[in-house]
Parts: structure tokens; sequence; C-alpha cells
């Protein structure tokens, strides 16, 4: 864990994690009143992260379940991101504040994150079609 600077002086404490990209998971009370728009590009430019990270909300509703919201650094706000999850999996057993295996709600749905014995991480949930387009 290491304490970032949030915006107006905001000190949060966070806990970074490596899914194969930089993750910063924050821990809080209800992920329903975080500025996440303000937060979250503050957390993505860290000078922590020289490459930027992507950022995780989380609270935690017992240790079997979390709400989580989502700042993909370059995207913004996002409905879900599966390594994220994957992060606030990590993060939670790291931190002492979930099992090891944890179902998670998400603005886009939920998924279930698993971090096995043998130290892989899975992670479980639907597959739907949102958008459709034509790329120009």
């Amino acid at each position: 864990a290491r304490a970032v600077l949030g915006p107006a002086g905001r000190t949060l404490r966070g806990t970074a994690v490596s899914m194969g990209n930089p993750h910063c998971v924050i821990f809080v009370d209800d992920v329903a009143a975080v500025p996440l728009d303000v937060w979250g590009p503050a957390i993505e430019r860290d000078a922590f992260f020289p490459r930027r990270a992507n950022v995780e909300f989380v609270a935690v509703e017992n240790p079997d379940r979390a709400a989580v919201r989502v700042w993909e650094r370059g995207s913004g706000a996002t409905l879900a991101c599966g390594t994220g999850a994957c992060a606030v999996g990590v993060a939670g057993v790291l931190t002492g504040r979930l099992h090891r295996r944890v179902s998670l709600s998400l603005p886009g749905g939920s998924l279930d994150v698993e971090w096995a014995p043998d130290n892989h991480v899975y992670l479980n949930g639907p597959a739907a079609f949102v958008y459709d387009g034509v790329w120009r």
C-alpha cells in the first residue's frame, strides 16, 4: 500500500497491483460517493505510476462480496474491467479485506474472481453484446 495524492490535497491510500498492466486499488466506504471523474484521472497520472494506472474503487460488503467502480487509464470510467476485477481480488486478499474467492458487483454486471493456491488468478463472468458500430 502507498499513499497517493488525490485532488484538492486529499490523500488516499491505494494498493498497487500488476496484472500485466498497472492497477491502483483503493478501498472506500461507498463507491457511489466517489467523484470518479475527479479522483480517477488524478490517481491515474500520479507520479508513482510513470506509465499511468488503472484505478479501482472498492467498497467491501463482506469478505465474499464487494462493489467496484473502474477508471481505466486512457479511457476513463468503464462498466467493468477484467484485469481490474482480478487486481481487486488480489488487493483484497493482500490487505485482509476479502477471501480468495470473491463476487464483485460492477456497473456492467457481476464477476467472480479466485486467487487460487497455485497463485493463478481466475475470472468468471458473462459475456454480453454491448455495442455495434463501424470504424472509419
